[in-house]
C-alpha cells in the first residue's frame, strides 16, 4: 500500500503498473467502466452514437469493434485501471499506431482514430480482422495480460506473432497473414500455430504472453 505519487511525467502517469493516473486539466477519452477513483472537478459523459461520425458509428455496428468511451472533463486527479491488466503509457509524435480494441484504456483528444481491416480473409479465422489506428501528436494508454514484450521490427528481418496475443504495432508495418496449413492441420494433428501474422519494415510489434482468449477464459494472478 502507498499513497499517490506525482511523478511530474505529464498526463498520464503510472500511479502503479496496473493503474493509471491522469492528471486532467482539460478532457481525456476513456473506456467506459475504467475509472476507479479520482479528485477535484471532473465530469463524465458518456460517448454519444454519432459523436466521432457517422462512418465510426456504422464500422462499429459492423465489426463490434473498439470500446466504448467516456469523456472526462475537468481539472483533478483521475485513476484508471482494467480487470488488473499491466498499463503500457505511448507517446506519439505524429506518427500511427495500430491497437487491439479492447486493449485502448485511455488516450488524448489531440490523437486521430479509426476502425481498420486487415485485408485477409484468413485473419478472420485468426480472430484479428479488425483494429484501432491512431495518429498524431499525443498519448494513448493500453492494457495488456501480463508484462508484455515489444519486438523489433528491421528491414529485411520478418517478425512473426499470434495474432491473439498480438497488442500494438508501429504504423509503419503492415501485416500480412503467414500460413501454415497441411494435411496434419485438417486432423487436428498441427501444430497448432497454422495462422500468423507476418510484419516487415522498420517499427515494433508489442506482444502479451499469452492469447486475449484464454486471458479472459481463466483468472489468475497477473
Amino acid at each position: 500500500m502507498h499513497a499517490p505519487v506525482d511523478r511530474g511525467h505529464g498526463l498520464f502517469e503510472h500511479e502503479s503498473d496496473r493503474i493509471l493516473e491522469v492528471n486532467l486539466s482539460g478532457e481525456v477519452w476513456t473506456k467506459v467502466g475504467s475509472m476507479v477513483a479520482h479528485t477535484g472537478q471532473i465530469k463524465f459523459r458518456r460517448e454519444g452514437a454519432f459523436e466521432h461520425g457517422v462512418v465510426k458509428c456504422f464500422k462499429r455496428l459492423f465489426t463490434g469493434e473498439g470500446t466504448r468511451l467516456t469523456k472526462a472533463q475537468g481539472k483533478g486527479k483521475l485513476y484508471l485501471a482494467d480487470d488488473s491488466k499491466k498499463i503500457v503509457i505511448l507517446r506519439l509524435h505524429n506518427e500511427a499506431m495500430f491497437v487491439n480494441g479492447n486493449d485502448v484504456l485511455a488516450f488524448e483528444p489531440s490523437l486521430k482514430w479509426d476502425i481498420t481491416m486487415v485485408r485477409s480473409l484468413a485473419s478472420v479465422a485468426a480472430g484479428g480482422l479488425f483494429n484501432v489506428r491512431f495518429e498524431g501528436p499525443g498519448m494513448v494508454a493500453i492494457t495488456t495480460h501480463y508484462d508484455p514484450l515489444a519486438l523489433e521490427v528491421k528491414p529485411g528481418q520478418s517478425v512473426f506473432t499470434d495474432p491473439n496475443a498480438t497488442v500494438a504495432w508501429s504504423g509503419t508495418l503492415q501485416p500480412t497473414i503467414h500460413t501454415d496449413i497441411s494435411a496434419r492441420t485438417f486432423f487436428g494433428r498441427g501444430s497448432g500455430e497454422s495462422v500468423q501474422w507476418r510484419f516487415d519494415g522498420a517499427g515494433f510489434v508489442l506482444i502479451q504472453p499469452t492469447e486475449e482468449s484464454r486471458a479472459t477464459a481463466r483468472p489468475s494472478a497477473r
